[in-house]
């Protein structure tokens, strides 16, 4: 069953406080969406993630935030809940599997969340301008990046042209998981996601944050696609 784990709480977050979120339906008249709550802290944006999750996880996704007047709504301003940094494989769109509208999440995803300037400096933004609370780093199980690093380290290879940078940025973890027990891609799916937290805490803006309480780092893997 879907689900999702979190694996550390080191200087993260205590979920507390639940958001209401649900639909109603008139009879004989148009859907209408109770309107949400702005978020007051990192706690609610990560319960708002997981409920949203939870909805996901059992087919109950509803259409939240889609509607015409949050269009209309967002196109004067962004005001995301969560930054989300996450691996490209489509099998895991952030916004489908944590069951969110336009506006909620501030969404940036390279193949094994690899960091680069880019993405280093769209993670700032999201904090610095944004004031966005939550910063969350997620994995998920049978990565495919993950996985052609595991094979390139095992066969001494190299990988074809830009490939190869992705899987240097990767190494570090596969080669941190050859030591443990149990399953190697698992655990190096989870020693990235934690080499990536630690990284992005030498970013100024992002550790400056987390110092003064304006946000918080997540890191969570997935097991959504298990069975795949």
């Amino acid at each position: 069953m879907a689900q999702l784990h979190t694996l550390s709480r080191r200087d993260f977050l205590k979920a507390s406080s639940m958001t209401a979120v649900s639909m109603t339906l008139a009879a004989c008249a148009p859907a209408q969406v109770n309107v949400e709550s702005s978020v007051a802290n990192v706690d609610e944006a990560l319960q708002r993630l997981l409920e949203g999750n939870q909805r996901f996880a059992a087919n109950k996704s509803i259409d939240l935030n889609e509607s015409q007047s949050r269009r209309t709504e967002v196109a004067q301003g962004q005001s995301p809940f969560a930054t989300i940094f996450s691996c490209v494989d489509s099998r895991v769109p952030p916004e489908l599997i944590f069951d969110r509208g336009l506006g909620d999440l501030f969404v940036i995803r390279t193949a094994g969340q690899v960091i680069d300037n880019a993405v280093l400096g769209s993670l700032e933004f999201g904090v610095a301008e944004l004031k966005i609370p939550l910063l969350m780093v997620l994995g998920h199980e049978k990565c495919g990046a993950v996985k052609a690093t595991v094979e390139a380290v095992e066969k001494n290879a190299t990988a074809e042209a830009e490939i190869n940078w992705l899987v240097d940025g990767i190494r570090p973890a596969v080669e941190a998981a050859k030591s443990q027990s149990g399953d190697l891609l698992d655990n190096a799916v989870n020693a990235n996601i934690s080499l990536t937290v630690e990284r992005l805490k030498g970013s100024a803006i992002l550790s400056e944050a987390l110092e003064k309480g304006n946000s918080k780092s997540s890191e969570h893997v997935t097991t959504w696609i298990q069975a795949l």
